[in-house]
């Protein structure tokens, strides 16, 4: 009888040892998948920046092309815009500070 009851005993030693074991591999897979996930997000971020960055570069190419050209009426309409939005900006900004 106690061999049975020191068998039981090697068991439940056992048995703690190897739950703990998958509870530790249950932490590294979540954590590699949270760090999937954000990679995922650094990602997208990445795509997103470079297409803003290619939009302002054709901008910018567009705007250059439209002051060789001469428009003095877009230009200055162009330069208003840009003063508009600087001023709506520092104005709602001033609200937060």
């Amino acid at each position: 009888m106690s061999d049975a009851y020191e068998r039981e005993s090697q068991n439940n030693s056992r048995l703690s040892e190897l739950s703990s074991k998958v509870s530790a591999l249950r932490g590294v897979t979540v954590d590699i998948y949270d760090n999937a996930r954000n990679q995922d997000v650094i990602d997208s971020s990445n795509e997103v920046f470079s297409s803003l960055s290619t939009s302002l570069k054709s901008s910018a190419g567009r705007l250059g092309r439209m002051a060789q050209q001469g428009n003095k009426v877009a230009i200055l309409k162009l330069a208003g815009g840009i003063v508009g939005v600087v001023i709506v900006l520092w104005w709602i900004l001033g609200f937060f500070w």
